[in-house]
């Protein structure tokens, strides 16, 4: 159970108070004065303050207290007890955030009823922010290609620290995915994860959006900086956030404080801040659209998140997890991949990545059988849907070539498609086309095909100056 943290200038008070709620089962702190009140609330904040209005030798009354504390820990509720009462205190009290005003001399019986209830609000909405963080996203990581490997291996090394991480990659690679990982394995992991889609956030709105408001009656609606404050705001596809927009957060970045639109006072929050893109930001700042400081505000730990295209070899384990994931979320079947399907997914083009693939799986167990492997014919050729998995589409330009030439066109772009699908392993390339070792390697010098190191793999390629040179002979 939360602690409650009683703030009274009168010891006899405060004692009092505190001899009662522990004869209930709570557990207090003591605070006289403001300096007092405010060392408490930053070593560890309470789940719920019952605070004097009036306190004598203090830098800050009650209802100073009440607003700083509102405006950094907004969901500590906050019960104000005075000895001198009215409505005018009441009214203005409860206008900046208390949870309810109780008039001294208090009646024990009414006081506990008042605290109780606050003590199920601060519950409920510890349980509420926790329930949000669990089911707030993807946090696993999947794959143990090489690259992958690599990928994990500088996220691991970031979650530590307290950098800001610009993440880039294509769409759909995976970037909020590593994002959820840096939270959830660094030392903010309890605090919130907030996540801004610049892309979303209308221009004009997106000030409010981040800062929050504060209307003429003193009524707040807290930004998601204010929601974030100390987790991780994570700014995806940041190069969209408007360009007045991030000269006020490059300011919060710097100074760590910011005022809600329509307001006044100065927000404190304590941020980590994880970026990501798919687009260049250089050419973005050389075209006068993205801002030279902010970029290097935000771009400490650059971190690229690889394509599909180029770990490949994770794309069995991907589907495979996405089946699961699809089975325990939605209760859809779960099925085995075929080796066939295996095999066809891992040479298809991705240009959404994991993204992408996640949509043929879901699609895949929709629209097929409840049981069963997953077989060649359930997935999309194409854009448009399955089609006879007997039929080989012939390219335009392959269908117009002699058959010497078209069989060795044909050759080169399979065993180069085998090479990267097995990540430049030549024996496994061998064996699943079934030829040895020595005699594959022969093919591919027949063939102009080498293979070459790129991302943390091997690539195969046509060598292009052999090549040239045959066709100068």
């Amino acid at each position: 159970m939360s602690d409650i943290l009683i703030v009274d200038d009168e010891k006899d008070i405060r004692e009092l108070i505190a001899d009662i709620l522990q004869d209930e089962g709570y557990s207090t702190r003591l605070a006289a004065n403001s300096g007092e009140c405010m060392a408490e609330i930053n070593r560890t904040p309470p789940g719920l303050m019952v605070l004097d209005i009036w306190l004598k030798d203090s830098d800050m009354d009650g209802i100073d207290i009440l607003k700083t504390v509102k405006r950094d820990n907004p969901d500590i509720p906050i019960v104000i007890i005075s000895g001198h009462g009215n409505i005018e205190i009441a009214v203005a009290a409860i206008k900046q955030g208390a949870y309810d005003f109780i008039e001294k001399p208090f009646n024990i019986d009414q006081l506990m009823v008042v605290i109780g209830r606050a003590m199920e609000t601060s519950r409920l909405r510890r349980e509420n922010a926790e329930l949000k963080r669990a089911d707030g996203g993807a946090t696993e990581m999947i794959g143990s290609s090489a690259v992958f490997k690599s990928l994990k291996s500088q996220l691991d090394k970031v979650t530590g620290s307290n950098g800001r991480v610009m993440l880039s990659g294509p769409a759909g690679s995976g970037k909020e995915v590593a994002a959820r990982y840096i939270h959830q394995h660094s030392n903010r992991a309890s605090a919130p994860f907030v996540c801004v889609n610049c892309a979303s956030i209308e221009p004009d709105r997106m000030e409010e959006v981040l800062f929050g408001k504060e209307s003429a009656d003193r009524s707040v609606e807290p930004g998601l900086l204010e929601q974030a404050h100390g987790g991780i705001i994570y700014f995806d596809e940041v190069a969209d956030m408007p360009l007045g927009s991030q000269s006020k957060i490059l300011r919060v970045l710097v100074d760590q404080q910011f005022q809600r639109v329509g307001g006044m006072d100065k927000v404190r929050v304590d941020l980590r801040v994880v970026a990501s893109t798919s687009r260049d930001l250089k050419a973005e700042m050389a075209a006068g659209r993205f801002r030279e400081e902010l970029y290097h505000r935000l771009n400490v730990v650059p971190i690229a998140v690889p394509s599909l295209e180029e770990r490949r070899e994770d794309i069995p384990e991907l589907a495979r997890h996405f089946i699961d994931d699809f089975h325990r979320s939605q209760g859809l079947p779960l099925r085995e991949l075929s080796e066939e399907a295996e095999a066809l997914l891992q040479t298809m083009v991705w240009p959404g990545n994991v993204r992408q693939l996640r949509n043929v799986i879901e699609r895949v167990l929709i629209l097929g059988p409840d049981s069963g492997e997953v077989s060649v014919k359930e997935l999309p050729s194409s854009d448009t849907g399955p089609e006879d998995p007997d039929r080989v589409i012939l390219s335009g330009s392959l269908a117009t070539l002699p058959l010497r030439e078209a069989r060795e066109l044909f050759e080169r772009e399979y065993l180069m498609t085998q090479i990267n699908r097995f990540g430049g392993n030549i024996s496994r390339t061998a064996t699943f086309v079934g030829m040895e070792r020595s005699a594959l390697h022969r093919k591919l010098k027949s063939l102009n095909v080498v293979t070459s190191a790129k991302a943390g793999t091997r690539v195969a390629r046509v060598d292009e100056m052999e090549e040239a040179e045959a066709d100068g002979a």
